[in-house]
């Protein structure tokens, strides 16, 4: 498929923190124009981790076509570079079929990753690995930051300081390409072509948002997430999976170990989720051609507002 082929065919991409209602708006919009839903969110990806995940429910999945959710294993690594060959083919299906695709994004690298392409990255390096988990082991847990906000300060301000993993695979990078990884990524990326990404961002305000957390942590665990991560467990789940690195499977793992109480356990992912929404907002809020909606995704007037501003946008992107 050629970018002639594929030139000015509308993408929908909403983006939004954690617990704004991104799911169900992309329901509704698909609903609205029969399109498809592409799922662009790191955690989503993998078999068995639903709860915790906030996955599409049943009745959403059931009422409008979803991709990229369930497709790896626990043993698989998830990588920004693997999710975008997944995205490009369901992309390709969906011109073929003359399907709108909507982009539910919850991981932002995903996203980048998918509409501006990806530099040519090192591969793993196992052994600097393991030296960079022993220097943060012996040296507390905000070394790896201080090492990379001296090697590149640009990346280092976009990377918590407890983020080991992502703090290793940037200090590899460097090491390795002997470049900032801020300079690897802005070199040799293609952009996805031929399609027209049209930006919707959902803005909640903070009150609005820290009690939308609260409550659909309350809900996740009445839903028996801790069920889940037991059965996870029981069938023979590896507890160094991929998957318990995720917000509130670590803590409910630790709570079937009798490491944690459920009490304290919700106070942690309640917390934790909150910093990530904020991670998240920092993040989105650099893209200037996002068209941001105050208010939750699930709210009927605000979709009703979103619906209203997608028709005139596809309808004047077809004209130009």
């Amino acid at each position: 498929m050629n970018k002639t082929e594929l030139a000015n065919l509308p993408l929908l991409v909403v983006v939004g923190s954690t617990a704004s209602g991104k799911s169900a708006l992309a329901v509704a919009l698909a609903r609205a124009f029969q399109a498809e839903i592409i799922a662009c969110d790191s955690t989503q990806l993998y078999r068995g981790v639903n709860i915790g995940t906030a996955k599409p429910t049943a009745e959403e999945r059931q009422a409008v076509v979803h991709h990229l959710i369930d497709v790896l294993d626990a043993s698989e690594a998830a990588s920004a570079g693997g999710y975008r060959d997944l995205a490009l083919m369901v992309l390709e299906d969906l011109h073929k079929r003359a399907k709108l695709p909507i982009l539910a994004v919850g991981t932002g690298l995903y996203m980048r990753a998918l509409l501006e392409g990806l530099a040519d990255l090192p591969l793993r390096s196992e052994e600097l690995r393991e030296r960079l988990k022993a220097s943060s082991k012996k040296n507390g847990g905000t070394h790896l930051h201080r090492v990379l906000r001296r090697m590149d300060a640009e990346t280092a301000a976009r990377i918590a300081p407890t983020d080991e993993q992502k703090l290793i695979r940037a200090i590899e990078v460097c090491v390795l390409t002997r470049k900032p990884i801020s300079e690897v990524h802005r070199a040799g990326r293609k952009p996805l072509e031929g399609w027209r990404a049209v930006k919707i961002g959902l803005m909640p305000s903070p009150e609005m948002l820290h009690e939308r957390i609260n409550a659909r942590t309350d809900a996740m665990i009445e839903s028996r997430w801790l069920a889940e991560v037991r059965g996870l467990l029981d069938s023979g789940v590896a507890e160094n999976a991929k998957f318990f690195d995720f917000i509130g499977y670590g803590e409910m793992a630790q709570v079937l170990r009798g490491e944690l109480t459920m009490e304290k356990a919700r106070t942690a992912i309640q917390l934790a989720t909150r910093q990530y929404a904020k991670r998240q907002m920092t993040w989105f809020r650099k893209d200037k051609s996002i068209r941001w909606f105050t208010g939750p995704g699930d709210d009927a007037e605000v979709q009703r507002d979103i619906c209203e501003w997608v028709s005139k946008e596809i309808e004047v992107g077809s004209r130009s």
